[in-house]
C-alpha cells in the first residue's frame, strides 16, 4: 500500500520566519539533517543573505514567489507571532504552523479567525508541529525515536507525546503523523481536524487522542468519533489535578465540571473510543485494536 500522509510530506517546502534566531536556526539545522526541504528563511532586513545554504526573504510573499513554499513554521517572539501570521495569510500560504508560546489570547482569536476567511490550516500557537515519520518533520519531535507506521497521533503536549511514541515503538508500532495542536486556550487546529484527516488517510489504521484537563476540544471531538470508521484510542492527562490547577499548559486548567478528566472519559466512551485510564496502557491498547 502505498504510503500517504496528513499536512506534511515529501512534497512539502518549509519557510521559516524568524531563521535567524536561535530558535529558528536550531529548527532549520535539524531539518536540515532530517531531510526535511526548508526552502527559505523570512527575517525583515535581512533579504539577500543566506543561513545553513537557505536563502533569506524580507517578506514572506518575497519568499515564496521565489521558492513556491508551501508551509510556513513560525519561531519569531510573541509579540510578534500576530503580524508574521497575518502577513503569511495574506500572502497566499495554506498550511502556517506556530511554534512559538506565551501568545496573546486576542492576537490568537485573530489569527484563527483570519485563517479560517483565508481556507488555511493554522497550527498552534504553542504546538509542538506536525510530523509524518520518513517523510517530512516540521516539529521538534526527534527523528530517532520515531517510525513510519500506521497510528495517527493528535496531541497538545509534546512530552507526553514523546513518552507514547517510546511505547509503541517497543512493540514495533510506528507512526503515519504525529500532530501536535498545542497548549494553548485557542487554538487554529482542533481534535476533530484532525480526526477527519486521519480518518481519510490511507495510511492510518487508527488514531491515538492524547487530551488534557480544561477546554471542552475532547469532548466535542466525540460527536465525530462517533462516525468515524476507524477505532480511537484516547487517554486524558491531569487525572488527579483538583479544579483551578492549571498542569503546565495555559488551556490546561479545570473551569467547570465538564472540563475534568473524568467528564471528557465518560464523554469519550460514550462516543465509541477506547479509553486508556494509564498512560502507559496505550501502547498495549493499540496492539489489541490492531489485532482485531
Amino acid at each position: 500500500m502505498k504510503r500517504t500522509a496528513i499536512l506534511v510530506d515529501e512534497k512539502t517546502k518549509v519557510l521559516i520566519q524568524g531563521i535567524t534566531g536561535n530558535v529558528g536556526r536550531g529548527f532549520a539545522e535539524r531539518m536540515k539533517i532530517g531531510g526535511t526541504k526548508i526552502v527559505a528563511g523570512v527575517t525583515p532586513g535581512k533579504g539577500g543573505q543566506k543561513l545553513l545554504d537557505i536563502p533569506i526573504f524580507d517578506s514572506v510573499e518575497d519568499a515564496m514567489l521565489a521558492t513556491d513554499a508551501n508551509t510556513a513554521f513560525m519561531a519569531v517572539p510573541a509579540p510578534f507571532v500576530r503580524d508574521a501570521a497575518l502577513e503569511a495569510l495574506s500572502a497566499g500560504m495554506k498550511k502556517i504552523i506556530i511554534y512559538t508560546e506565551g501568545v496573546p489570547v486576542q492576537d490568537a482569536i485573530r489569527m484563527v479567525s483570519y485563517a479560517k476567511l483565508k481556507d488555511a490550516t493554522l497550527i498552534g500557537p504553542n504546538s509542538a508541529g506536525v510530523v509524518s515519520p520518513g517523510k517530512a518533520n516540521v516539529s521538534d519531535l526527534s527523528d530517532r525515536i520515531l517510525t513510519q507506521g500506521h497510528v495517527g497521533i493528535v496531541s497538545k503536549s509534546g512530552t507526553i507525546t514523546y513518552e507514547v511514541i517510546d511505547g509503541l515503538s517497543e512493540l514495533k508500532l510506528g507512526q503515519s503523523t504525529v500532530l501536535c495542536l498545542g497548549g494553548d486556550p485557542v487554538l487554529g487546529t482542533t481534535y476533530t481536524d484532525a480526526l477527519k484527516l486521519f480518518e481519510a488517510d490511507k495510511q492510518t489504521s487508527f488514531v491515538v487522542l492524547i487530551g488534557e484537563i480544561g477546554g471542552m476540544a475532547e469532548v466535542n471531538a466525540g460527536d465525530y468519533i462517533e462516525r468515524m470508521s476507524k477505532p480511537v484510542i484516547a487517554y486524558i492527562a491531569g487525572q488527579a489535578a483538583p479544579p483551578g490547577k492549571r498542569i503546565g499548559h495555559a488551556g490546561a486548567i479545570v473551569t467547570r465540571g465538564k472540563d475534568t478528566a473524568a467528564a471528557k472519559n465518560e464523554a469519550l466512551e460514550k462516543a465509541g473510543a477506547i479509553v486508556a485510564k494509564q498512560l502507559m496502557d496505550i501502547p498495549n491498547l493499540t496492539k489489541k485494536v490492531r489485532r482485531k
